[in-house]
């Protein structure tokens, strides 16, 4: 390319655009490691975005109305790194890139939300960031809908590589955008034809404007160079009433010797390179300097939108109190006061009445009066609506005609479901549950990784979650996935026992701010074990006391049961008192917030001497802790559950042949003894 006609033609454009691409060489150079050319190949258009159409504040940068920019690309971070510390966000002061991927540093090597305000989405994961973005956009226009556009108005913009639309999840994303004519979201791909293996052409040959346009989509393409295409195109984009992907051709590590290589993909450190390409810009200004009218050229951009956000919060004051606390509440991820009475109300009813019911079905009756008070919850379901019992009545359905509407019908896309449903999270002001069966964790697990690493509360609600579904056979039936969201840190799994204990799960998941949940429910009835009401949320604390030896019996054994298994323990603990061996049922829920008790606690629930059995309808990893751990001692505990994969039968009859029964349970408590 001759960058001299470029530099001519817009010389502000330039020196602005340059400063990215500078930053970049010498923050990559520093760290001996990172990704330089996308960063230098999509400086033109990041900087005519911020420049030109981004609604921000760089010193207000939670304001609830601003654009939302997302680079999906997440490889490229120094693009978002050096854009904050130009447009002078506080958090990026000159520092934070001198140390680019250094321990403790806001500029880690991906995008991670949690380490600056400004950033809004933890990528790095390919098409995690488009796949977010359509939350983004759903969460928007909900919020539109119910607040008014004097409140919340705003565009989502992303960044997407080549990367980012070969992998599945993108198609899933785009086609749900395209569907919903999610018209304020806006992708800019960087079509520079290059991956890390070579030209993009070694691996597909797919037309990506065409396959957009048949999603549904505006599409536009340019020359990503050229700040006036670029500039009518983001124009043109905002006045769409579709989503619009602009088609950005770049040239990747630009002014570079390694421009249009897939050497150029990855860090560009060679000193005498690096000086060339900033003398090919015609930079003079030394490492990390940005000369001073540069900078102040971007601090005014970064200051562009004071006066739109004072004037934002003005119309905000004068929305009615009501509304005011509603949408702060909700934007803080608190829960309305009446929450925990609310489900202290229900689970009285439930004790009282003692219903047998499969969880999932408990779960909807749970939700049931809490979505009426929790107004910032929007439900959904993997094309299994029925199945997953996550619809209630009072949500309506979220469609173009619909907006306010709560529940989303998300089809077979539990990857681009789970992606979408964390983006609404990040959006801040909703709280996302949506549904497939346990099994299909494994099509959903990148996004759930993504979710507790991101410290978001997003619930999965995972039905059909062992053996007990039946019929459908191995396929379907869990058996490792328990054990594989445990493994996940900051992740909370519930596997609720009854209609008591999945209420008290769900008050627990709509109240944490930075930890996702998974909820592990079943297809098959269970009977009401808590028939007699208690105020505390006993799931709170991870593992109680459901029953204990009887009065004149020495405790000689310690169940410990999750969900589905927890009646059979105590139909065990039955057996076995008859004969005179005292035996405690420990109920489990969850893990997670167990191993968060103090030890005292712990030690309450699960004291020394007695034999343990662990019983769950999945694969013993993640047991071992608390049969063999926290007082417990090898040759004196067991596990009842599986050890492989299951069968196609009635539910009964699988139990019976892996020998999870109440029969099984108590052999296995005498044969420690």
């Amino acid at each position: 390319m001759d960058l001299n006609a470029l530099r001519t033609a817009n010389p502000d454009h330039w020196s602005k655009a340059t400063a990215i691409r500078a930053l970049t060489l010498d923050a990559v150079a520093a760290a001996n490691s990172g990704h330089s050319g996308m960063p230098m190949g999509m400086a033109d258009v990041a900087t005519v975005l911020f420049g030109n159409h981004l609604k921000f504040d760089a010193a207000n940068p939670l304001w609830p109305d601003r654009d939302r920019f997302i680079l999906s690309a997440g490889h490229g971070s120094m693009l978002l790194y050096s854009l904050l510390h130009l447009v002078g966000d506080a958090q990026f002061p000159l520092e934070e890139i001198k140390n680019f991927r250094q321990m403790g540093a806001r500029t880690a090597g991906h995008p991670e939300n949690f380490l600056a305000d400004a950033i809004e989405v933890t990528t790095g994961p390919l098409g995690q960031g488009i796949a977010n973005s359509v939350g983004f956009a759903m969460a928007e226009e909900i919020q539109r809908a119910t607040y008014g556009d004097k409140i919340v108005d705003h565009y989502t913009y992303v960044i997407a590589g080549d990367g980012c639309l070969m992998e599945g999840v993108s198609q899933e994303a785009i086609s749900l955008a395209g569907r919903h004519k999610l018209s304020k979201l806006i992708v800019m791909w960087d079509n520079n034809n290059i991956t890390i293996d070579g030209p993009v052409t070694l691996s597909d040959r797919t037309d990506q404007v065409k396959r957009f346009e048949a999603a549904g989509w505006e599409t536009i393409e340019i020359d990503g160079h050229n700040p006036a295409e670029i500039d009518a195109a983001l124009t043109a984009a905002r006045k769409s009433d579709m989503p619009t992907m602009i088609a950005c051709k770049t040239h990747i590590a630009l002014g570079h010797a390694s421009q249009d290589t897939s050497k150029g993909h990855g860090a560009l450190t060679d000193p005498a390179q690096l000086e060339a390409a900033k003398a090919a810009y015609g930079w003079t200004a030394g490492s990390f300097e940005v000369p001073d009218d540069v900078k102040s050229a971007w601090e005014a951009i970064g200051k562009r939108g004071v006066a739109e956000r004072k004037a934002w919060e003005e119309r905000f004051d004068k929305m009615p109190r009501a509304k005011r606390e509603t949408f702060n509440r909700a934007l803080a991820g608190d829960a309305p006061k009446k929450l925990s009475a609310t489900i202290k109300a229900f689970k009285k009813q439930m004790s009282e009445t003692a219903p047998k019911l499969a969880t999932r079905a408990s779960s909807e009756k749970a939700l049931e009066v809490i979505n009426p008070i929790l107004s910032e919850t929007v439900g959904g379901s993997a094309d299994l609506t029925g199945s997953n019992n996550t619809k209630t009545g009072d949500l309506g359905v979220f469609d173009v005609d619909n907006r306010a509407g709560r529940y989303v019908y998300w089809g077979v896309r539990e990857h681009g479901m789970s992606s979408a449903m964390n983006g609404m999270a990040l959006h801040g002001g909703i709280r996302p549950y949506g549904g497939t069966f346990m099994c299909f964790t494994d099509y959903a697990r990148p996004a759930m990784r993504l979710a507790a690493l991101s410290k978001i509360p997003t619930v999965f609600v995972m039905t059909h979650d062992s053996i007990g579904l039946g019929e459908d056979g191995p396929t379907h039936q869990p058996v490792e996935h328990l054990a594989i969201s445990r493994a996940t840190p900051n992740t909370y799994v519930f596997r609720p026992a009854d209609t008591i204990e999945t209420a008290e799960a769900w008050e627990v998941a709509l109240t944490a701010k930075s930890t996702p949940s998974v909820l592990s429910l079943t297809r098959q009835g269970l009977p009401t074990l808590r028939t007699e009401h208690k105020n505390s949320n006993m799931v709170e604390k991870g593992a109680y006391v459901l029953a204990d030896a009887e009065t004149g019996t020495k405790r000689q054994v310690i169940l410990i049961a999750t969900g589905s298994e927890v009646h059979l323990a105590l139909q065990a603990r039955e057996m076995l008192q008859s004969e005179g061996i005292g035996v405690r049922v420990v109920s489990m829920p969850c893990m997670e917030l167990f191993a968060a008790q103090d030890d005292a606690y712990r030690k309450r629930i699960l004291p020394g001497g007695a034999v343990r059995v662990g019983i769950e309808a999945g694969v013993r990893m993640g047991w071992d802790r608390w049969l063999l751990g926290e007082r417990g001692k090898f040759g004196k505990a067991a596990f009842v559950g599986m050890d492989s994969f299951g069968a196609s039968a009635p539910a009964e009859e699988l139990f019976e042949k892996f020998g999870i029964t109440a029969q099984g349970i108590a052999t296995a408590a005498r044969d420690l003894l």
